[in-house]
């Protein structure tokens, strides 16, 4: 009963015990996070709903007048913490606006006297709530949109030893390039794109499986066949018209939970009598065909293999290495099943294989070698090494000698130049990765780099560090890509466009690995602001960054926190304001460190495209913060326990003064806690490398259960794998975490068509040409750890006839 002694009705008692209830956490939530330096407005906020519920409870329209200036007031303070970014302003204001809604209800204010003033009131700060999310809907601050201005050539530069209609190498060329001179699907007839055939593999992840199962494989295409690999390292061959399976061979491969990895990005073709490919290796060494594989595909496999199969009809060239296989594992020090862990596909010349792997990350100081090496292409004998931990990295293994252990090791895809014969190799940190109190300067020396090597020989020619003493896991992630850029005053030079997890994207002279784009060592993060100093640990002073960066942001605040509602973003904020975070390069601490940008970095291993005729460069970076936090070794526990395989959780770095927790940073209701957007796509003017324009790119739509299902609004979401473009104006890109391909216009990043696929499209997707029709293909197959729906297909989208 109220204070005129009606009763009160259920849905205005409802209401009101929600309202104390929120008012009641803002109340203690923002005095929390008013305490750790942050935002007021929540314990304001808080106090004013308690007395708003004060005074509706005892029927008063100050109560409704009130709440009307609160709307009011909150209008104002989003738009001054947030402008008018229609994502971020959204958890500031959907609970009041829908407690607004219930005070416009006739039920919520029975017993009134007069409320239809102050009802107005609240109706016409509502409606300026609307208009200013209407207004950053289609307004977002965090989209460029420009042009590229240059007009694609008449016709576009060839690449000798390379068919036009062909995309032999995972970049397409060995240089990274992902771009296809192809003009047949255009920005003009792009929207007519649809399923031209689909293949299954029939290759699942299995309960025996690792966490990290993933279909990351791009396949190649050679004259009439496509190539590519399962998670299984199955190696199929296709008709490249259809579809259909032509011959499969089976490793047998020898994989368990414990690997880290179960995936195979892609293979690699030769072909012993294409001699215009590979000019500069072919005059330095022996290119006789083998005569029982002139033309072979190397397939690297996870249980440390790499295998030479027949391109023709898929049978082992026994001739190569012991029975068609090289074993990796060979003078490894502490080799184990999974250790060394080869998952991109190698570089090949005319003369030499080059090879790098991944080695288990975070699991112990005694693990094996991330050496790369170079065997010979005709008989797999090894040529050449180059150990990055080692006093003299080409320091062949004898009998009583093996590899460094934990050296930094080369997992994603190398590079070539085949004109001079010059091999490109991004390299990580040694492991484990987030304590690094132990390493040696050797084990320094080439971490976090891109190393210029020659092809034939393995010797050093240059190299260019990335990260300073490594500590949150910043890899060289991506293959690089190599172009002949036109600079604005006219100068052409020969370019490698390194691609970093901090966003950097380091532009070299691939000669020499002199900066084209201005490089700067600034002064970092040195200090664990909570909680104990790390044991036995130091930090890098400095750490380089490019003038080219496409980090979303360089330092976050509070201001930067999310959430589904107005409450677990006061709880993104309360943690934020716990965590150790001074901006990028944080050190890691106990008390847990922010790092942003996080493990998956902003660039990963699917690299960009970049279009030589045209000097542009496209990308999709991303953006979503991890936490690491250090545990303090448990002197009681087994040395070594049998490990989960998995990239993120409690790593337990075995031989170090600590353990380590990674994961995203994520509030209590499981959903990122930094506002979006999470992942973009974008295209760079490579003359005075500007960003010229930049998306959102992907909505929400797999990534709540069917019940929850939002209108598919552009939010910008994470993915893993790379883009491609053409000369007919258009850039693929998949990799999302919801289930699309999609195709953009080059010059100004318009949407031009997206096509739903079967499952995850975390792979670099491809094209060709095949009896006059052009086939855009992808890999949709899921990827275990990034939470995206699994599968077996390979879709081919083409034009209709």
């Amino acid at each position: 009963m109220n204070t005129n002694g009606q009763y009160r009705s259920v849905a205005q008692t409802i209401g009101w015990v929600i309202l104390l209830i929120i008012a009641l956490y803002s109340l203690v939530g923002g005095v929390w996070l008013a305490t750790l330096g942050g935002s007021w407005y929540y314990a304001v906020l808080g106090i004013v709903l308690l007395v708003c519920a004060g005074l509706l409870w005892s029927n008063r329209e100050t109560g409704l007048w009130l709440y009307a200036l609160v709307l009011a007031a909150t209008v104002v303070w989003g738009v001054w913490e947030a402008g008018t970014d229609f994502w971020a302003l959204a958890p500031r204001y959907d609970i009041l606006f829908l407690l607004g809604l219930w005070l416009l209800l006739p039920p919520a204010t029975r017993g009134f006297a007069a409320p239809r003033p102050a009802k107005a009131a609240i109706g016409i700060a509502m409606i300026a709530m609307l208009g200013v999310l209407g207004y950053g809907i289609f307004n977002d601050p965090q989209e460029i949109n420009g042009t590229l201005s240059r007009a694609q050539p008449a016709e576009a530069k060839p690449v000798s030893g390379v068919a036009a209609e062909d995309w032999p190498s995972y970049g397409r060329t060995e240089g990274g390039v992902r771009y296809s001179p192809l003009t047949q699907i255009n920005d003009s007839n792009a929207k007519n794109l649809q399923v031209a055939w689909t293949y299954r593999t029939g290759d699942f992840r299995t309960e025996n499986d690792s966490a990290e199962t993933t279909n990351e494989v791009t396949p190649i295409k050679v004259g009439d066949k496509l190539f590519l690999c399962t998670p299984h390292q199955f190696l199929d061959a296709l008709d490249a018209a259809t579809g259909k399976r032509l011959w499969r061979y089976d490793p047998k491969l020898k994989a368990d939970k414990t690997f880290q990895h179960l995936t195979c990005r892609g293979v690699s073709y030769h072909d012993a009598g294409n001699t215009e490919r590979f000019p500069a290796s072919l005059a330095k060494g022996d290119s006789t065909a083998s005569t029982i594989c002139p033309r072979k595909i190397l397939l690297p496999a996870n249980d440390g293999r790499l295998i030479a199969v027949n391109a023709d009809n898929g049978q082992k060239c026994s001739d190569f290495g012991n029975d068609g296989e090289i074993d990796l594992q060979k003078s490894m020090p502490h080799a184990y099943p999974g250790g060394y862990n080869p998952t991109s596909p190698p570089v090949v010349t005319s003369t030499t294989i080059v090879i790098g792997g991944s080695v288990t990350d975070n699991f112990s100081n005694k693990e094996p070698s991330g050496v790369i090496r170079g065997y010979d292409v005709r008989t797999g004998a090894l040529k050449w090494v180059f150990d990055t931990g080692a006093q003299d990295p080409n320091a062949m293994p004898g009998e009583a000698t093996q590899f460094v252990h934990n050296s930094p090791n080369a997992w994603a895809p190398l590079a070539y130049d085949a004109q001079s014969d010059v091999v490109y190799v991004p390299t990580g940190v040694g492991t484990p990765d987030i304590w690094g109190g132990d390493r040696d300067p050797l084990k320094e020396r080439y971490a976090n780099s891109m190393l210029a090597l020659d092809a034939t020989t393995g010797r050093l020619i240059w190299h260019f560090q990335t990260t300073h003493h490594d500590l949150w896991d910043m890899d060289v992630p991506a293959q690089p890509s190599l172009m002949d850029v036109t600079l604005a005053n006219g100068q052409t030079m020969p370019a490698i466009y390194v691609l970093t997890k901090t966003g950097n994207v380091f532009v070299l002279d691939r000669r020499n690995g002199q900066p084209i784009v201005p490089v700067t060592e600034k002064a970092v993060p040195q200090n664990v602001a909570r909680g104990p100093q790390t044991r036995d640990e130091r930090y890098a002073p400095t750490q380089p960054f490019s003038a080219l960066n496409l980090a979303p942001q360089e330092k976050l605040t509070d201001k930067d926190m999310w959430g589904a509602t107005m409450l677990d973003q006061l709880m993104c904020r309360v943690i934020f304001k716990r965590l150790n975070y001074d901006g990028i390069y944080t050190p890691p601490s106990e008390n847990g460190t922010l790092v942003f940008p996080g493990n998956l970095g902003v660039f990963e291993w699917g690299g960009m495209s970049v279009n030589q005729d045209r000097q542009v460069a496209l990308m999709n970076p991303i953006g979503l913060p991890f936490v690491s936090k250090l545990i303090p070794e448990d002197a009681n526990r087994p040395h070594k326990e049998k490990h989960a395989g998995a990239e993120s959780g409690v790593q337990p770095m075995y031989g170090t003064p600590y353990g380590v927790e990674l994961n995203p940073f994520l509030s209590p209701l499981g959903l990122p806690c930094k506002a979006p957007a999470w992942g973009y796509v974008a295209g760079v003017d490579l003359q005075n490398h500007q960003v010229v324009w930049k998306k959102r790119i992907g909505t929400i739509r797999d990534s709540l259960p069917q019940l929850f299902q939002l209108p598919p609004l552009k939010i910008g979401v994470p993915g893993l794998g790379g883009p491609i473009s053409t000369a007919g104006n258009v850039m693929f890109v998949a990799a999302t975490q919801d289930n699309y391909l999609r195709a953009f216009n080059v010059s100004n990043g318009e949407l031009l068509w997206e096509g739903r696929l079967p499952a995850g499209g975390q792979a670099t997707p491809m094209t060709y040409a095949v009896n006059g029709k052009q086939y855009v293909v992808v890999m949709a197959g899921g990827h275990a750890s990034f939470g995206t729906k699994m599968g077996d297909y390979l879709v081919a989208y083409a034009l209709p006839d």
